[in-house]
């Protein structure tokens, strides 16, 4: 039998609670978490956990000034073990204190992600108190936004086996089922000469002009993003290369020593992230070599590029909750953004959903989320629970 169409089921969604979900979202948000400062929140998950009498496993997995949290409950005897995943640091943007205004939770880290999260906390109440027979494994961790954090806490606790059979993401995700993603690596450029910043016009005959490599530096990677844009992947769309920030000089008629480049380049599952990066140094050794200029190139990688099979175990799972949650199941597509799912697949290898609440602001200063997405993420995740873990 379907155990979705079983009375256990029935009452996990009966015991999702609006207020106490409620409750737990503010109780998050009312701790000021900025990346790599994230402690308070922890300390505040850790918290509720325990005066709902879990038990709660503290793992430093890397950084000390906030160790993650984990929780387990297990139930009868499961064929799997969920994982519900989230961070619990937040962008660094003034904080602001949470507010319920007509229905919605507006504060700092209430689309990204602790709403989310607390919807997650919600879920394992729900099948505790359903006797639901599950498997299931909450972490939440810090270090996740970049440029602040470079992701190491996750990494360590999937070394350390914190990782489930497959794992939910509460992230912003609530239109579609992603079934695939693209690689990222962040890259900052600093392009050099030798000497001080000069006058324009006493600058010396044959002085590199770190401006104009800068420029050659940002008209070649447009130049890769149209050669990129070329192949396309039929969800994920193309690889491509992409700058933001440029930064030179400190007046108008300075020749300026530096020159400083920030961008990303992306990349399709089934390509290699190390060759897209191995390609952009090449890229930047040729217009370094050519202007006479020094070219450093510092890059950091928060994941990998992702793929997921939609007929696999979990996401029928987590479709089937879905229908009988909210009463259809979501189309596929993809992930625009990358997240801690991309990592789940890369380096633990298990399949990873991202779905959480259809929440607003994410990085701004108007985060904000409808109490009612929580208690629909809520439901959606304890059904996909009670269906993935059946024996």
């Amino acid at each position: 039998m379907d155990p979705l169409e079983e009375t256990v089921a029935k009452r996990a969604l009966d015991a999702v609670d609006e207020r106490r979900v409620m409750d737990t979202a503010v109780r998050l948000c009312t701790a000021a978490s900025p990346t790599c400062s994230a402690g308070p929140a922890a300390d505040a998950l850790a918290a509720i956990f325990q005066e709902d009498g879990f038990a709660v496993e503290r793992p430093v997995a890397e950084w000390p000034a906030s160790p993650a949290v984990a929780v387990r409950f297990s139930h009868g005897k499961p064929a799997r073990t969920i994982q519900f995943n989230g961070h619990l640091d937040t962008v660094h943007l003034p904080f602001l204190p949470p507010q319920v205004k007509n229905g919605f939770l507006v504060s700092s880290g209430a689309a990204d992600m602790k709403g989310g999260l607390a919807a997650a906390v919600e879920a394992i109440r729900a099948v505790r108190a359903a006797g639901a027979e599950v498997g299931v494994l909450l972490t939440a961790h810090d270090h996740h936004e970049a440029p602040w954090g470079d992701g190491r806490q996750l990494r360590a606790l999937i070394r350390e086996g914190y990782v489930g059979d497959g794992v939910l993401l509460p992230e912003y995700l609530a239109d579609r089922l992603g079934i695939a993603g693209r690689g990222l690596s962040i890259f900052r450029v600093r392009v050099r000469r030798e000497g001080e910043p000069v006058h324009e016009v006493l600058r010396p005959a044959g002085q590199p002009d770190v401006v104009g490599a800068g420029c050659e530096v940002v008209r070649r990677l447009k130049e890769l993003n149209s050669a990129l844009a070329l192949k396309r992947h039929p969800v994920a769309g193309t690889a491509s290369t992409f700058v933001g920030m440029f930064h030179a000089g400190e007046i108008f008629n300075q020749s300026p020593t530096e020159c400083r480049i920030e961008g990303t380049r992306r990349w399709l599952p089934g390509e290699s992230g190390e060759a897209a990066r191995e390609q952009l140094r090449a890229l930047l050794g040729e217009v370094a070599r050519e202007t006479g200029t020094q070219i450093d190139c510092e890059v950091s990688t928060p994941g990998d590029a992702f793929e997921l099979d939609p007929t696999g175990s979990l996401p029928r799972a987590f479709q089937r909750a879905h229908r009988a949650a909210v009463g259809y199941e979501l189309p596929t597509g993809l992930k625009p953004f990358l997240d801690d799912g991309n990592n789940f697949y890369s380096l633990a290898g298990i399949p990873a959903v991202t779905h959480g609440p259809d929440a607003k602001g994410a990085h701004t200063l108007e985060e904000r989320v409808p109490i009612s997405e929580l208690v629909r993420v809520a439901k959606v995740y304890a059904l996909t629970a009670i269906a993935f873990c059946a024996p």
